[in-house]
């Protein structure tokens, strides 16, 4: 009797999906897969398709949501700085003030090149003060050495205050009259000082102009910055 070896079905009755074996040089085998392969490589073409790409609309409105975004920080970064700046010119106008001083007649305390800082609110002057004040459209600085009712007076001994010679620390040139200037001794009057530079020998201060008006001084010097030694 004579047995035949009939193919076997698959499961599920499809002989088309089938997988044939086919001889290749060197003993290998290769295996061709019918219809199987297309399924995955149209899968992944349809998966990239599907990805957003840099021109889609979504992405495009979240790049425009972050310039806006950023535009909107600025704005409020530039209204801040705006703010702190008047603030500045504010106090600087109507608080305190900024003087570069070129006047050497201050020397040793205050130097040429010097930046001083006044406040113009504080005019309730003490002896030993430091004032800025204008005279023939200069800005000058000077110490106050009397206020109202005292006398002041300039002699061989130096600078007399109420009749008692003053022994100035800090100053270190002598007190002159000069030839042209106020009429000594002089008492002050209500809202007056009496102003010297503490470079006595040739500065311009109240032996010439004669007592100063406190209400037409600019305020009291509150610090020095040595600008030429920063």
């Amino acid at each position: 009797m004579e047995t035949r070896n009939t193919p076997q079905e698959l499961p599920g009755g499809n002989q088309d999906s089938r997988t044939d074996l086919v001889p290749q040089t060197g003993g290998q085998e290769s295996v061709t897969v019918g219809s199987s392969q297309a399924a995955p490589q149209g899968q992944m073409k349809a998966a990239s398709e599907s990805k957003p790409t840099t021109s889609s609309p979504t992405v495009r409105r979240v790049v425009r949501k972050r310039s806006s975004s950023v535009w909107s920080e600025l704005g409020a970064l530039g209204i801040k700085i705006g703010i702190i700046i008047g603030v500045a010119v504010i106090i600087f106008t109507f608080v305190y003030g900024l003087h570069y001083n070129t006047d050497p007649s201050m020397h040793p305390a205050i130097k040429d090149g010097d930046l001083v800082m006044y406040y113009r609110w504080d005019k309730d002057y003490q002896v030993g003060d430091l004032l800025l004040l204008t005279f023939q459209g200069h800005t000058q600085v000077r110490r106050v050495v009397a206020v109202a009712g005292d006398t002041v007076n300039i002699t061989d001994a130096g600078l007399v205050i109420n009749g008692s010679v003053q022994q100035e620390g800090g100053i270190y040139f002598r007190t002159e009259r000069y030839a042209v200037g106020v009429d000594l001794p002089i008492t002050l009057g209500l809202g007056e000082v009496f102003v010297l530079g503490d470079y006595r020998d040739g500065a311009e201060d109240s032996r010439l102009y004669g007592a100063v008006k406190v209400q037409d001084t600019r305020g009291t010097v509150i610090t020095v910055l040595r600008r030429r030694n920063l």
